[in-house]
């Protein structure tokens, strides 16, 4: 019974795309080990960027960062 946890940033992630990493995971578990798709629990954990860090600093600030170079 593989359980599966991804971790994604709150960063306007779809329902089709979840969709799409759900069916994608489970499907590695049939290919590479042969298991059971009905018992193949994937769960998605959106996290706020602020609660995500990168090189010592939140992913929120690090975004700034991007917007303000671009600009």
């Amino acid at each position: 019974m593989p359980y599966i946890n991804v971790k994604i940033t709150d960063e306007n992630v779809t329902t089709e795309q979840k969709k799409t990493i759900i069916r994608g995971c489970t499907q590695v578990m049939v290919d590479a080990l042969n298991k059971n798709p009905a018992t193949t629990f994937v769960v998605i954990d959106e996290i706020s960027t602020d609660n995500w860090g990168i090189s010592g600093e939140p992913l929120t600030e690090l975004r700034r960062q991007e917007r303000g170079k671009v600009s």
